[in-house]
């Protein structure tokens, strides 16, 4: 088989989908207090959009109901969404003055990453990941 250049495909990027009750106040949090910036919003009043940090991109959709039971995802840790970052520590200094809530503190983890996770107003949970110290 000839590809269309004869470049392999490859996996680029990838936006996760984080479900969330109440659009504005999520979209207030990833922007005021997790420090992403609005890619764009849709619907009147919006419903879908996107948050942007370095290269990271979540995309936010509203949800009449949790799409993910609250108490099941903090207790199985049931993540939203996964992104990986230089220096953990300093991003969770960072979050922490801003005023996040956090699942998880900083800890190294057994295969060697350093990683936090961060509650949104909806019970979604973020993890944050970097290489270990």
């Amino acid at each position: 088989m000839t590809l269309a250049n004869d470049q392999p495909p490859a996996l680029l990027t990838a936006e996760p989908m984080i479900f969330v009750i109440d659009f504005a106040a999520a979209l207030a949090y990833y922007t005021s207090v997790l420090g992403f910036g609005v890619e764009f919003t849709y619907g009147d009043p919006p419903f879908y959009g996107q948050v942007r940090r370095d290269g990271a991109r979540l995309n936010l959709r509203h949800a009449d109901t949790p799409v993910i039971d609250p108490a099941r995802a903090r207790a199985d840790d049931f993540l939203s969404a996964t992104v990986g970052v230089q220096n953990a520590d300093a991003l969770f200094e960072e979050f922490q003055q801003a005023g996040a809530a956090f699942h998880q503190r900083p800890r190294t983890e057994p295969w060697g990453a350093r990683t936090f996770i961060v509650l949104d107003p909806d019970d979604n949970l973020v993890m944050f990941a970097g290489e270990g110290a």
